[in-house]
């Protein structure tokens, strides 16, 4: 229950996020304050749903590049390229949510929002390492 209530505590905060983003020149753009709700929500359910599926298609390309994970910047790259999947697919969903530049806008857009959102969240203690629905996937114990 307390990761589901660090969930529904960290929607505002990563729409605001997603507007301060918006007002860097990265090429992102955003109607609103609901349309950045929405799409910081579209966002959240994308990573859920996506998340594993993703992981295994690029899996096999991640152990090869990070020789098993022994290279970590490398499996930071491949984080920060689902990321960008993830940010892309949300703006072509959400209308008013648009990425200016295409992939250059999604590629700045998700780093900046990934960084900005960690720090933002780490700082107010609204961080939530793993979620409910990744736990029931992988079979791990949910965070208390």
């Amino acid at each position: 229950m307390a990761s589901s209530l660090l969930w529904l505590l960290q929607w505002p905060v990563r729409a605001v996020v997603l507007l301060l983003v918006a007002k860097l020149p990265l090429g992102v753009e955003l109607a609103s304050f609901p349309v950045a709700l929405i799409s910081a929500a579209v966002i959240g359910l994308l990573g859920t749903l996506l998340m594993v599926p993703l992981k295994l298609v690029l899996g096999p390309f991640w152990a090869i590049a990070s020789l098993g994970g022994l290279i970590s910047p490398v499996s930071f790259v491949f984080e920060w390229l689902i990321a960008i999947i993830l940010f892309g697919l949300a703006a072509w969903l959400v209308q008013g949510f648009r990425l200016r530049n295409g992939l250059v806008s999604a590629v700045l857009g998700a780093l900046a929002y990934s960084l900005i959102s960690y720090f933002i969240l780490r700082a107010l203690g609204l961080e939530v390492p793993l979620t409910r629905a990744m736990a029931l996937i992988t079979g791990w114990p949910l965070p208390v």
